[in-house]
């Protein structure tokens, strides 16, 4: 188990100003941020982060998306990371996810969640090496 996971903020949150919201939410469920930037997707970029997607039909539509407009891509620490994390932003659909999470509050739709969150220990490692170098890890 690792203590730590990535996340992005994704365009259609940064674009309607809950970039503050969602980091209260992550801090005030006791995540500790050890790396952050603000950066925007090529469509190259975009694509390479979502390759494991390209066979699904959506990925054209994603990668889209996910080029459109800034991100906010951040590592967070705190025990059971992944997990814990996922329990945070909730489900994919915002219809579906749980009062108090991130998805019910921010998400306006499947397509536009707000929030990705990595689903496992190891691609929690290969999201966080994706945007960051070592030495912006903290």
């Amino acid at each position: 188990m690792s203590n730590r996971t990535f996340t992005m903020i994704k365009p259609d949150a940064v674009a309607n100003g809950h970039i503050g919201g969602i980091l209260n939410m992550i801090n005030a469920a006791g995540f500790r941020i050890v790396a952050m930037k603000m950066t925007q997707l090529s469509s190259a970029k975009a694509g390479e982060f979502y390759a494991v997607h390209k066979e699904r039909p959506f990925y054209g539509e994603l990668v889209e998306f996910m080029s459109s407009g800034h991100i906010v891509a951040a590592i967070l620490e705190k025990d059971n990371a992944v997990e814990d994390f996922r329990k945070l932003i909730g489900a994919t659909n915002p219809a579906n996810a749980e009062e108090g999470t991130i998805r019910k509050k921010y998400a306006e739709s499947i397509g536009r969640n707000a929030v990705h969150g990595s689903d496992s220990n190891e691609n929690a490692a290969i999201e966080g090496d994706f945007f960051f170098s070592g030495l912006e890890k903290f």
